[in-house]
């Protein structure tokens, strides 16, 4: 139980964005970007995909005294969801004021639309959000994969293992089911691979 709840702590559906960028920056031709500049678009990203939405939510929290375990409830979603469907879509303009590379806004678009249809689910059904944010790694690596002519064999079976974990352990500490678990990462796959090739392709 303890390291299910450590994986589920570790690979939190919000730094999904965060290490698709990384491995982006760091482990493609775009290592040769300033560091700076590269920084500078990690901490903004960060800023509007991780501590803003988390903060906003740890705040409602507090103020309608929910646990973590109360928030965690699909009827008590809708709030996190807007929250951070409203940072995301803050950093997508921001984004497009910069200039920025169409399949790097494409990222945080993949994370956009997956909250979205998260939105729509979670009025009948709880989907697993740590799976969705799997499931955008996976749909990411494979649609850069294209965009730069790379084979991601190796790194997509990693990851597929990692996501084959972690919902063993969302599974394990009872906060969804099997069904939960694979829609959760089928919504993150295609969100990310449809999105990034999207906005290379037709911006």
């Amino acid at each position: 139980m303890q390291i299910a709840r450590t994986l589920s702590a570790v690979f939190s559906p919000f730094y999904a964005p965060i290490w698709i960028l990384i491995g982006l920056f760091f482990f493609s031709y775009l290592k040769l970007l300033p560091l700076v500049y590269k920084l500078y678009i990690i901490g903004m990203v960060y800023l509007f995909t991780v501590f803003i939405p988390r903060t906003g939510i740890n705040i409602f929290r507090i103020l309608m005294k929910w646990t973590h375990l109360q928030l965690s409830h699909r009827e008590h979603r809708h709030m996190p969801y807007v929250l951070t469907i409203i940072s995301y879509t803050v950093c997508i303009v921001l984004m497009t004021k910069m200039n920025v590379a169409m399949f790097i806004r494409g990222i945080v678009m993949a994370a956009f639309v997956s909250q979205i249809i998260c939105v729509i689910l979670n009025a009948w059904w709880k989907v697993s959000t740590h799976m969705v944010g799997m499931g955008g790694l996976v749909g990411a690596l494979i649609a850069f994969s294209i965009i730069f002519f790379y084979n991601p064999v190796w790194p997509v079976c990693g990851l597929i293992l990692l996501s084959g974990t972690l919902g063993t352990c969302r599974i394990i500490l009872r906060q969804h089911t099997l069904g939960q678990v694979l829609v959760g990462f089928a919504i993150g796959f295609f969100s990310a691979f449809i999105s990034i090739l999207f906005f290379t392709f037709n911006f």
